[in-house]
């Protein structure tokens, strides 16, 4: 039969709002590629992802009663988050995607799982499905281990390198047995079970991941198995710096965080009797971002390195191979997957690395609480690349005045958001406050309900013509309040280190764009800036005299 909608052999592009007749014709029945689900069963759902990640793939219509009927579903985040749960009950599932379809009035959820290219999953119970027809099928006996035996994944990061343990570091070896409280003997038992050397003997050849860990210099045996740094000062132009970061696994991620955070340095605010150093990056978010590159990157593409980028806007993070089954960039927060599983234990267990599935949540959740820019994910199937954004739409001295508020008590990042807007003199309504945060009616009242019980906004009117303005017990920020020569010194400061954008004055003063371009213009005028270029590509350096 032909591949169905979803399907990732299916048609290319599948409509998102179908009739009934439609649907029908689309969906006439269950069979190879498709299972109807009325509700959403988890244990049900979980083995249809099991079976068809086994077969050929296929898509599971949840919405649809057995006979075929679209009787409808949610398609709330709440709902898509049980799915998430149900495919995250089997072990190693194919990679899929949630698609919301409609069908005349409601609402059909279709579950697109893949086929696996490798390896093969399995129910939390250890039973292994396949399907077959309109059925999610157990293999047993010789079925069974002839399936085993042909889809059998062996990690690469197992695999014997051609350098014995007597070449291991001795040093490294006993930071290893301090790090999991290894006693002083059966050494080499417990570096063969935890996957470090190929047999547990004192001939046994290292593993990849046991390289990783034992030798001083692992690309010495593994090719380019290190962190290269590439610094670019100007856009356009050639790199200015490369530093190489080539020791240990552990090391690489240690070292080569610490030197980009040197690179990138801080914001410095002073407000009042308090000085406030301000990351431009928070060190987790960088951390995490080295870990997962240095944990899940393809150690067989021996020659290709790890690529740091720093640049004036953003540092980019571009590790050889792509997502590990089943993770996509729509699902990374709500899945996880493990290339090389020792590689990352052992980062864990130095504390180098967050606990599965937490990654990617503390990365976007550290770059909200700083006020930042989202981190940015892109894979193109053979890379995966990390963008951390150096701006946000909230300037250091709004940052700093917000850590200042903060002492009174903790404000959840989308309050902070409205705060500072109400701190730049807007005044805020359940309207405004919806566009700002991207939520509904209800959270939106929920966030101005907190920041007035907290006293920080005051209200004006009553329900549907409440407003909200900045308490009168709260100075604005200071950097909305400089006087025009502090503003004028502070941006011919920021020229003097490099040279200086419209949005990286309005990144460090709070102005808008007209405001930084009034300024910029001036300082030109005034002889103590040049400028270059057009347009978007207008820059600014600082007077030579």
């Amino acid at each position: 039969m032909a591949y169905p909608l979803f399907h990732e052999l299916g048609p290319a592009q599948a409509p998102m709002v179908l009739s009934q007749a439609d649907f029908a014709r689309a969906f006439p029945s269950e069979g190879d590629y498709v299972e109807f689900k009325q509700g959403i069963p988890e244990s049900k759902v979980a083995e249809a992802v099991a079976a068809f990640s086994n077969a050929n793939g296929g898509v599971v219509l949840l919405g649809v009663n057995d006979t075929g009927r679209v009787t409808g579903i949610g398609s709330d985040g709440e709902t898509q988050a049980r799915i998430h749960r149900a495919v995250a009950a089997v072990r190693d599932p194919g990679r899929y995607e949630l698609h919301v379809l409609q069908v005349e009035d409601r609402h059909v959820l279709a579950l697109a799982v893949h086929r696996r290219r490798e390896g093969f999953a399995q129910m939390h119970d250890g039973r292994l499905l396949i399907r077959r027809g309109a059925m999610n099928s157990a293999l047993m006996g010789n079925e069974l281990a002839v399936f085993v035996s042909g889809r059998a994944l062996t990690r690469f990061e197992q695999t014997p390198v051609n350098t014995l343990i007597g070449a291991a570091d001795p040093n490294l070896v006993t930071k290893l047995i301090e790090t999991f409280g290894w006693g002083s003997e059966g050494t080499l038992a417990r570096l063969f079970e935890g996957g470090l050397i190929d047999t547990p003997t004192e001939r046994s050849p290292l593993t990849v991941a046991g390289a990783l860990y034992l030798l001083p210099r692992p690309a010495d045996v593994l090719g380019k198995a290190y962190i290269e740094i590439f610094r670019y000062r100007n856009p356009g132009e050639e790199y200015d710096s490369r530093i190489e970061f080539s020791g240990p696994a552990d090391q690489q991620v240690g070292d080569a965080t610490e030197h980009i955070m040197k690179e990138l340095g801080s914001d410095i605010v002073i407000l009042g009797l308090y000085r406030h150093e301000l990351p431009r990056i928070p060190q987790p978010v960088l951390r995490e971002a080295l870990a997962n590159a240095v944990a899940h990157r393809s150690y067989e593409s021996a020659r290709q390195s790890i690529r740091v980028e720093i640049h004036r806007d953003r540092v980019t993070i571009k590790s050889p191979g792509g997502l590990p089954e089943p993770v996509t960039i729509a699902n990374m927060r709500q899945q996880n997957a493990s290339r090389n599983a020792t590689v990352i234990r052992i980062l864990r267990a130095m504390r180098l690395a967050e606990d599965a599935g937490r990654g990617v949540d503390v990365m976007q959740d550290e770059m909200a609480a700083a006020m930042l820019n989202q981190p940015i994910f892109d894979t193109d199937g053979h890379h995966v690349e990390v963008v951390l954004p150096l701006g946000s739409a909230v300037s250091p001295p709004e940052r700093a005045w917000l850590a200042e508020i903060e002492r009174r008590g903790s404000i959840r990042p989308d309050d902070r958001l409205l705060l500072v807007h109400a701190a730049r003199g807007e005044l805020l309504t359940n309207t405004v406050a919806r566009e700002l945060l991207g939520v509904d009616s209800t959270h939106a009242r929920a966030s101005l309900g907190r920041l007035k019980a907290m006293g920080y906004v005051q209200q004006h009117g009553e329900r549907g013509g409440a407003t909200y303005s900045l308490a009168h017990e709260l100075a604005p920020p200071p950097g909305l309040g400089l006087a025009q020569d502090d503003l004028r010194s502070l941006v011919i400061g920021l020229a003097k280190s490099a040279p200086i954008t419209n949005e990286s004055v309005r990144e460090r003063t709070g102005l808008d764009r007209a405001a930084a371009l009034r300024l910029l213009s001036e300082l030109t005028n005034d002889g103590l800036l040049v400028r270059h270029g057009s347009r978007r590509g207008t820059f600014y350096t600082l007077a030579e005299k």
